[in-house]
């Protein structure tokens, strides 16, 4: 009988040890509380949630409304155990936190086809079949250990990265396409949003005095050494920003026919999609916030955010680089990467990253062909963008209706048809 390792009992390692022993495999788990704990985590039990007891939305309009729906339906042990113990938080699935990561464990330490093992891991053995799924405080050593494999420059240790706006949100009375200096192999490679003086008067005064996110201590100032915040810059004086991130110089607006006074530039996530990325606007503000204050530029204000920035401390890989659509390694079709380590964002995302990863760990192990969700599906478009985004400028993602594939139908339609995918894999016997 094959045998597994899977690195972490996070959410993502939780779910891929489940699903990999529920079609009989062997599962060396490995886990290093209690014998050590990250700074976030207190709890010695699995599947601790550290920043909220939501998981979003339940609703199937919201992207990961769809994508809890898409993992019932895929048995999620950990999705399974959240409606179980839930509590009262509206639309939202709210969740008794103690409770969740005491049955989660409860359900892991009695499967006999899963041996738990409570030590560090810190060097990747990539001969055997294994799940890296030790989250965004992945230890030092392991982490280090990444990096001479995967390459010093392709792992991040601190994120620090910018708000992503759907681009049909966007004004386009507001905006235009050039390059700076028409520099560039295209026509136009950035969306250019104009501020007159007054326009930025009004941004200005609102971002430095925004609220934002207090750091935790082991989020120190190392995550500001090589992005500072916009609202950091800011205060340092009303032309920093001229002279920095909103620099119109080499821009003319045709509208005018001259060089603005201030200018965000938008620059494209990937080519197959309409998400835009505020460049240079790392920010430590609330989401709240951010939405408030970059709605001031004209032609953000009406602005989708499909992400938020965010500034804390986060390892990730560098996932267009390394991992195909199925989060395997490319170079090491051993060893697949789940949860946030692979650059999905979110508890939900993690979840179905440690889903899709097992699922198709077991297809290749029995000789059988992967199975490949749609970008129709939420669980499939997610894997396929972090696969296929900018390598140059990657950053996490979390679900949203951006990636999904938009054939023109209402939310509740494309929900309907992603769900119909699910239920006949399922039906079918194809997972």
């Amino acid at each position: 009988m094959n045998r597994v390792n899977v690195i972490g009992a996070g959410l993502a390692g939780v779910e891929a040890s489940y699903q990999l022993a529920k079609r009989g495999f062997l599962v060396d788990l490995y886990e290093q509380k209690p014998i050590k704990f990250s700074p976030a985590h207190k709890n010695k039990n699995f599947g601790e949630l550290v920043c909220s007891n939501s998981l979003k939305s339940n609703s199937l309009t919201n992207a990961c409304g769809l994508l809890k729906e898409e993992l019932r339906l895929l048995d999620s042990v950990v999705i399974k155990t959240a409606d179980k113990v839930k509590v009262p938080g509206g639309d939202a699935l709210a969740v008794d936190r103690e409770l969740f990561a005491e049955k989660l464990t409860d359900i892991i330490l009695s499967n006999q086809n899963i041996v738990v093992h409570n030590e560090c891991v810190t060097n990747i053995d990539l001969s055997k079949p294994t799940i890296i799924a030790t989250g965004p405080l992945t230890d030092n050593e392991l982490f280090e250990n990444l990096k001479s494999i995967l390459g010093n420059d392709d792992c991040y240790f601190f994120d620090a990265v910018a708000p992503i706006v759907d681009k049909n949100s966007l004004d386009e009375n507001c905006y235009f396409v050039a390059n700076r200096y028409d520099k560039g192999e295209t026509d136009g490679d950035y969306i250019n949003c104009p501020m007159n003086k007054e326009e930025y008067d009004a941004f200005y005064k609102e971002i430095i005095t925004a609220k934002t996110v207090e750091l935790k201590d082991f989020e120190n100032s190392k995550v500001f050494e090589s992005c500072m915040p916009i609202e950091v810059s800011a205060k340092r004086g009303y032309k920093t920003l001229l002279f920095g991130i909103l620099k119109p110089k080499g821009l003319i607006d045709p509208k005018t026919d001259k060089m603005p006074y201030a200018v965000l530039q938008l620059r494209k996530e990937s080519n197959n999609n309409d998400l835009y990325n505020l460049v240079g606007c790392q920010t430590n503000m609330t989401f709240g916030e951010q939405k408030r204050v970059f709605r001031l530029i004209p032609a953000l204000k009406n602005a989708e955010f499909v992400r938020y920035g965010v500034m804390h401390r986060n390892s990730y890989i560098n996932a267009p680089k390394h991992i195909n659509q199925f989060y395997q390694l490319k170079k090491y079709p051993n060893v697949f990467i789940a949860g946030q380590l692979s650059g999905v964002e979110g508890y939900v995302e993690s979840i179905s990253s440690g889903l899709y990863s097992a699922i198709n760990m077991a297809k290749m192990l029995e000789g059988k062909p992967f199975v490949e969700f749609s970008n129709q599906t939420c669980i499939g478009a997610l894997s396929k963008w972090i696969s296929i985004a900018n390598e140059n400028n990657f950053q996490p993602m979390n679900a949203n209706w951006g990636i999904i594939k938009n054939d023109g139908s209402s939310k509740e339609d494309r929900a309907n048809k992603s769900i119909l995918e699910i239920k006949e894999l399922v039906d079918n016997g194809t997972i």
